[in-house]
């Protein structure tokens, strides 16, 4: 018996299963633009959703907050949103709510406000990299003439 079984296990070859995707792969592809995503793409990320619904609630809250955000729609939006994004099952997407919660203030001028920190948060971005490469080599004045140069 133990003969006749090794055979017919030596015999039947399993059904290559399709490979699981990365982590990375299905957050790449939830977080692009469905108008950009390959073919490929919008298949695997539509099995993967009908496979799992809490992957589809936090594609749906994600597109949501996507579009508020590249739209700039103000308060009455991003207020369903949060109280939706409390409401899910969704630990992180919970968090996240909670946090824009805390700082709706902030929030909320982003997005209604057409006034923004950008250049400063580019010039802060630029001497820091630029105090990176010196690190450890040079004093303040070297920084100093360094980001006076590069300007």
């Amino acid at each position: 018996m133990r003969r006749f079984v090794h055979r017919l296990r030596n015999n039947a070859k399993p059904a290559a299963l399709p490979p699981v995707p990365k982590v990375r792969e299905v957050t790449r592809m939830i977080l692009t633009h469905p108008d950009n995503r390959p073919e490929s793409g919008r298949v695997l990320l539509k099995e993967l959703l009908h496979c799992c619904r809490e992957l589809d609630e936090a594609c749906e809250l994600i597109a949501r907050f996507a579009s508020i955000l590249l739209h700039r729609r103000g308060q009455e939006d991003l207020e369903r949103w949060t109280a939706d994004a409390e409401a899910s099952q969704l630990p992180e997407l919970r968090g996240f709510a909670t946090g824009l919660r805390k700082d709706w203030d902030a929030v909320m001028a982003g997005l209604t406000l057409r006034w923004n920190s950008g250049p400063v948060e580019g010039h802060v971005n630029r001497i820091k990299m630029l105090k990176r490469q010196m690190f450890g080599r040079a004093k303040l004045d070297l920084l100093r003439k360094r980001v006076l140069l590069a300007s």
